[in-house]
């Protein structure tokens, strides 16, 4: 019996197929395995009770603000805007130009005013951020491009600013440090409120050579009721908890397939947790995700 060439690759191209087939399901099953696995892990230590997918423009959100049910005050990383976005309704209630292009990073509200930090350290205050009648100003804080500033946010109980260096800190590799902004001098105070020790045992996990790259903080928080510190890294994503004495609580990893890059972090009034992550490759789009920590 003759068989045609074409025949021939016909039936070899099957049988390449089915043996195709019988591999790839192990390696598949292996692949949920592993995934279940680490589902499972995350699972003892928060759980995710939201997803909120954004629109494009804010792919690169760098900056988040609770303001009421469902609306948030954003901001991302390349144009000087404050986006009000209801993520239930998916529309933008307000778009507040504070300053042209830069690298914005950091964003805070007290009341009627907002705060939002440049990378090098610059903060623009906005007045009546809302209004059509806003004022804008700057000022310096002791930091610069060298520190790189990715963390900003309002103690209400002290009338205060606080900020964390995403690099090096000022003092020493070993440390990262919070520092306060008194808003009665809008000055920077040079020696810290609170000293993070990156030699401590709880980021013991966490340490590579370089110790100044152990934690590289991309936003800050008050929790409104305990008064806790919480401070987020994007990079390898985790959460440091502080107590309002600037004690380390806990270092809590998160899933870097959920969190590929956290850059910001916010209460609601009640305490409930959103952090929001940039867009990347695998991820569907920038979100905010509501956490339930346990």
């Amino acid at each position: 019996m003759n068989v045609s060439k074409s025949t021939i690759t016909i039936i070899t191209t099957v049988i390449f197929g089915i043996i195709l087939l019988a591999l790839q399901k192990p390696v598949t099953d292996s692949l949920v395995k592993k995934s279940n696995k680490i589902d499972a892990t995350f699972s003892e230590i928060y759980n995710i009770k939201n997803t909120y997918y954004l629109p494009e423009i804010l792919n690169e959100i760098s900056g988040i603000v609770w303001i009421s049910e469902n609306v948030f005050a954003c901001i991302q990383d390349e144009d000087g805007y404050v986006y009000i976005y209801n993520v239930e309704q998916k529309v933008f209630l307000e778009k507040i130009k504070f300053a042209n292009s830069g690298d914005y990073e950091a964003l805070t509200i007290n009341n009627d005013n907002a705060y939002i930090m440049r990378s090098d350290g610059i903060i623009y205050e906005v007045k009546n951020y809302r209004s059509s009648n806003r004022e804008i100003s700057k000022f310096k804080t002791l930091f610069t491009e060298h520190n790189n500033i990715e963390s900003l946010t309002f103690d209400k109980v002290n009338n205060q600013l606080l900020l964390i260096p995403k690099d090096e800190d000022l003092i020493a590799k070993d440390l990262k440090c919070i520092y306060k902004i008194p808003m009665n001098t809008k000055q920077m105070d040079s020696l810290p409120l609170f000293k993070i020790d990156l030699k401590a045992d709880a980021f013991k996990p966490y340490r590579g050579k370089k110790i100044h790259k152990t934690f590289n903080p991309s936003d800050i928080a008050i929790h409104p009721k305990t008064k806790d510190i919480y401070v987020l890294e994007g990079k390898k994503p985790k959460l440091l908890i502080l107590n309002n004495k600037g004690e380390i609580l806990k270092v809590l990893p998160l899933d870097d397939r959920k969190f590929p890059q956290a850059e910001g972090i916010t209460f609601s009034k009640d305490g409930r947790l959103f952090i929001s992550n940039e867009f990347k490759k695998k991820s569907r789009s920038a979100n905010i995700l509501e956490l339930e920590l346990k």
